[in-house]
This record gives structure tokens, sequence and C-alpha cells, in this order.
């Protein structure tokens, strides 16, 4: 893989199956700047030529309090038309093996948003998450208003969007906008013990099993069909139902 030495924003390290990047601005509470969201760029690029589970964090008990608002304030309509923040929580949200968000304290505004853009969240009890952009004379507009209703209904996600309700770990968990909460000197355990669980699977059934999840319900059911087609020819697919067969006449 390539090396992210040069990072300012971001502390990467690469295991065998899994990636590990850290947001780290602490001084501005990882707030995503521009140099964040470039950094975050050539870590796609490397993970969707090298697929790796992806693995987010913050540091100092915070995820990230949004998008750096000392940038955003000066950003005029063409910056928005550009879509620097929805443009990089897609190709996350894409990368081909899935995406663990293990959130710590703030993860508002574009800090959401990447979280939103994970596969899975995991959280802390001091977790807060919610998009206050309203608030700040602008819309959450790098994935909130599409992702957060399907993940939590429109109801609730009417609450955050339109009337900046911030959830807790409590309210999130009920809402299965995370599925997990542990304690923040446990939460990078946690998120490895997933990554764990994901890693036992054959890497190629992930792989497609997440593009196929993503598709548009109108490729439904042929790409499901197509898609089994390849995985039915692959090795992985006779040697794991081998071995299940093996272990099965054992007992």
């Amino acid at each position: 893989m390539a090396g992210f030495d040069s990072f300012t924003t971001l502390e990467v390290t690469v295991g065998e199956d899994r990636v590990s990047a850290v947001l780290n601005r602490p001084e501005v509470r990882n707030a995503i700047d521009q140099a964040m969201v470039d950094e975050l760029h050539e870590l796609c690029a490397e993970l969707e030529h090298n697929p790796k589970i992806l693995i987010l964090s913050g540091t100092n008990g915070i995820f990230a309090s949004g998008a750096d608002i000392a940038q955003l304030r000066e950003r005029r309509r063409e910056d928005a038309l550009r879509g620097i923040n929805s443009t990089i929580f897609h190709r996350i949200a894409k990368l081909p093996m899935p995406v663990i968000a293990a959130l710590d304290g703030y993860a508002l505004g574009g800090g959401a948003e990447l979280a939103f853009a994970a596969d899975f969240r995991i959280a802390t009890p001091s977790v807060k998450i919610g998009n206050p952009e309203t608030s700040l004379g602008i819309m959450a507009a790098a994935g909130a208003t599409w992702r957060l209703k399907e993940l939590v209904g429109e109801p609730l996600a009417k609450e955050i969007l339109l009337a900046g309700r911030i959830l807790n770990a409590e309210e999130a968990l009920a809402a299965r906008l995370v599925t997990e909460i542990h304690e923040a000197n446990e939460l990078l355990a946690a998120a490895n013990a997933l990554a764990d669980r994901i890693a036992k699977q054959d890497p190629l059934a992930v792989r497609i099993t997440k593009s196929v999840f993503h598709a548009p319900a109108e490729a439904h059911p042929v790409i499901d069909t197509l898609a089994q087609g390849i995985l039915f020819e692959s090795e992985a697919k006779f040697d794991r139902m081998q071995a299940f067969l093996e272990r099965k006449k054992k007992k």
C-alpha cells in the first residue's frame, strides 16, 4: 500500500485486511477541511485499488465536529456546486469493502455525514450526533438529506435536519443509527472486533453483497442473479462449502 507518512490531518495504519484512519485535527475538534478531504481522496484511491476494511475514528474524545467553519464561511456558490464534502463522502460509501465509523464525542454536521456514509456506526456513551447546519444558514448537503431518512426514517430525520435535534448515544442506539455502544477505552477494540467478523467472510462475497445491497430497486432481481452467478464460479465458494460439509460430517 502507498505510504501515508506525509498526511497532516489523518493518521493511517495499514493492516493485512484493514486500514485504520484517525481524523487528527484536535486543535479544531477534527473539523473537516480541504486538506482532510484531499487526504481522504488519496486514501480512497488506494482502497479502491487494494480493497480492505476501513475503520474511521477521531482523536481526543471527538470524532468530527463538522466542516471547518472558517473555510465554510468563505465558500461561495461555485464552491457549493463542486460538492467538496458530498463527493468524498459518496466515494467513501462506495468503497469496495465495508467502512466502520467509531464515534466518540461530537459527530456533528459534516462529521455526522461522514459517519452516515459508513456501513457501520458504533459509539461511546458520550456521542452527540446530528446536523445543526440550518442554525448556520445552510443545509446539510453532503448526504444527510437522503441518507438519514433511509437510516432512521422520515420523522426523526426531519427533527434532526429541520429542528436541530442532536441525538445522544441512547437515542442513536434506539434509532439504530448506531448499533453498539462501548466505553471510550474499548471503542477501537470493538471496531476491530467487528472488522474481525467481516474479515472471516469471503472477501469477494462481501464486496459483491455490498454492491448489490446499494443497487437501485429497479436493478433487482436481475443484479442479484448475475452476482450470484459470479460467486457460484469462485474457488472460495467450493472451498468454503466443502469445509462446511466436512465439519458437518465430523459432527
